[in-house]
C-alpha cells in the first residue's frame, strides 16, 4: 500500500491566505499519496475527432459511447480518478451535473491539423487561471490549471511565459498547475530520445510546475524505465507523470505505468484515449486499475483483476 503524506510541499509563491486551499487541492488530487492519475479529455481540440469515432489503428472500434463529449464527464464521475482535465468550454457546459468531480482546466490547446513540416507548433492562451476560478464561483471543483509548452518550437519562448505566468497565478489562488511539456519543432529531431525528456522535465520544474507531463522516453538499447530516471532525477521537487498515448492492449498498459512509478520513480500518469475509447462500464474499470497502481501501490496482476471486474478497488 502506497504510504500517506503527512505534509504537502507548499510552493513559497502560495500566500499565506490560500495555503490551506491548495494543501486540499493537492491531497484531493493525489489522494494523500503524492502520485496524480489525472484523466485527460482534452483532445476533442488536441485530435478533433479522430480519437472519438471511428476505427483504431489496431482495426478495433472506437466505442459508441466516446462520440458524446458527456461520455468523459460521466467516466469522471464514476471512476476513481485524481482530477478531470479538460477545456474550460467543455466543464462550463456538463459541470454542472457533475459537480462533484475534481477539476483541472486545461487554459491552452492546438489541434493537431498544421503538422510540424509546415511550421512549429505555436499554443497560446485561451483563458485565463482567473477565468477559471469563475468556474469555482458557479459551484464547481477547480483543483488546478494545466499548459502546454512545446520546447524547441521556434515559439518557445512565449509558451514558456504563459505557462509560468498561469503556475504563479494558479497558486496566488491556490491551485495546483500542471504544465505538459512536449520536445517539437524542427530543431528537435528525436522528440522522445531520455536526455532531450529530461530537459522537459527540468522546464517544467524552472517554470514553477507541481507536476510537469512528458512522454515516455524510447531507447535503442536497455530499459526506457532505467532511462526515464534522469528525467524523474532532473525534475527536483517537480513530479514527473506520463503521457498515457494511443490505446494499447491493457496489460501493457498498466505494467508500462507500473514500471514507470515503482522503477523510474514517476509520480504518475495522464492518460485520456486508454480510457474513454472504451465502453462506459470498462472505462470507468479502466480508471479503477489505473488507481490502484498509482494510489494503491497495487501489482499489475492486482490492478487487472480490478481492470476485468474481479476486484473492487475504491478510495
Amino acid at each position: 500500500m502506497t504510504q500517506l503524506l503527512t505534509r504537502v510541499d507548499v510552493p513559497a509563491d502560495v500566500p499565506a491566505a490560500q495555503k490551506a486551499r491548495y494543501e486540499e487541492h493537492f491531497q484531493t488530487m493525489t489522494k494523500g499519496t503524492g502520485r496524480l492519475m489525472l484523466y485527460a479529455g482534452d483532445q476533442k481540440v488536441e485530435h478533433l475527432n479522430d480519437d472519438f469515432y471511428g476505427t483504431l489503428s489496431s482495426g478495433e472500434a472506437i466505442a459508441a459511447d466516446d462520440a458524446d463529449p458527456e461520455h468523459l464527464f460521466r467516466i469522471a464521475r464514476d471512476g476513481v480518478i485524481g482530477c478531470f482535465a479538460t477545456q474550460f468550454g467543455l466543464i462550463a457546459r456538463y459541470g454542472r451535473d457533475y459537480a462533484g468531480v475534481p477539476y483541472l482546466v486545461k487554459l491552452n490547446s492546438k489541434s493537431h491539423l498544421i503538422k510540424t513540416s509546415q511550421k512549429d507548433p505555436r499554443s497560446l492562451g485561451w483563458v485565463s487561471v482567473e477565468d477559471a476560478l469563475t468556474l469555482g464561483e458557479a459551484g464547481l471543483n477547480i483543483v488546478g490549471v494545466g499548459f502546454t509548452v512545446y520546447l524547441g518550437s521556434e515559439f518557445e519562448s512565449e509558451q514558456m511565459r504563459e505557462a509560468a505566468q498561469a503556475c504563479m497565478h494558479a497558486h496566488r489562488n491556490g491551485l495546483v498547475a500542471v504544465l505538459w511539456v512536449y520536445p517539437r519543432g524542427a530543431a528537435v529531431p528525436e522528440e522522445q530520445h531520455p536526455h532531450i525528456i529530461a530537459g522537459a522535465t527540468g522546464l517544467g520544474a524552472t517554470l514553477g510546475a507541481d507536476f510537469v507531463k512528458v512522454n515516455y522516453p524510447k531507447v535503442k538499447e536497455g530499459s526506457p524505465a532505467e532511462a526515464f530516471k534522469e528525467a524523474v532525477k532532473a525534475a527536483g521537487r517537480t513530479r514527473v507523470i506520463t503521457a498515457g498515448g494511443s490505446s494499447t492492449d491493457v496489460r501493457k498498459f498498466l505494467q508500462t505505468l507500473h514500471d514507470q512509478i515503482f522503477i523510474s520513480g514517476a509520480f504518475g500518469s495522464a492518460t485520456g484515449r486508454n480510457i474513454h475509447q472504451k465502453p462506459l462500464q470498462e472505462a470507468v474499470q479502466m480508471t479503477n486499475a489505473i488507481s490502484a497502481i498509482t494510489y494503491g501501490g497495487h501489482s499489475v496482476d492486482e490492478a487487472m483483476a480490478v481492470y476485468e471486474g474481479r476486484e473492487k478497488f475504491s478510495l
